[in-house]
């Protein structure tokens, strides 16, 4: 993980405003980095950053905007993650309302633990993870070596 990070933003319906909120009042931090987000929470991120940047005269980040979640965003994310394209992920998920498509978040949320990338599900977390000092420096996380595991299963 370089000292410029990919970092992957998304939200749910109900917890957009809260991810909008806190990109609000983190720009300065996420000016530096690359930003994936998934659907609409991609144009309210790219809104948000770019009155933050404009009205401080700072160039805006790199934003890309992945297709909606559930439309195949989360597997899109999901695939950036295995190829390491993806260097910690911000998913303020809505713990309360059952989502259509679950399984890709949980596929998701399985995908970012497996490539043992930083993964913030709340507010608390994701304020934790940008105020580490680790967050503007190098960092190489230990990716475990499932080789063994899939040779197991493979045999069975």
């Amino acid at each position: 993980m370089k000292n410029k990070k990919t970092i992957a933003l998304v939200a749910h319906d109900n917890r957009k405003k809260d991810l909008i909120e806190w990109v609000a009042w983190n720009w300065k931090e996420l000016t530096d980095h690359d930003l994936v987000c998934t659907g609409t929470t991609g144009k309210l991120v790219q809104e948000a950053m770019h009155t933050k940047t404009e009205e401080h005269g700072v160039i805006a980040p790199k934003i890309t905007r992945l297709k909606s979640g559930p439309l195949g965003g989360d597997q899109q994310l999901g695939a950036m993650i295995s190829e390491g394209k993806i260097d910690l992920l911000i998913f303020f998920w809505d713990p309360m309302q059952p989502q259509p498509h679950d399984v890709d978040v949980k596929a998701l949320m399985r995908i970012s633990t497996l490539y043992n990338i930083p993964m913030a599900a709340n507010r608390a977390t994701a304020d934790f993870i940008i105020s580490s000092k680790l967050f503007h420096h190098e960092y190489n996380p230990i990716i475990k070596d499932y080789s063994e595991y899939i040779k197991r299963t493979v045999n069975l």
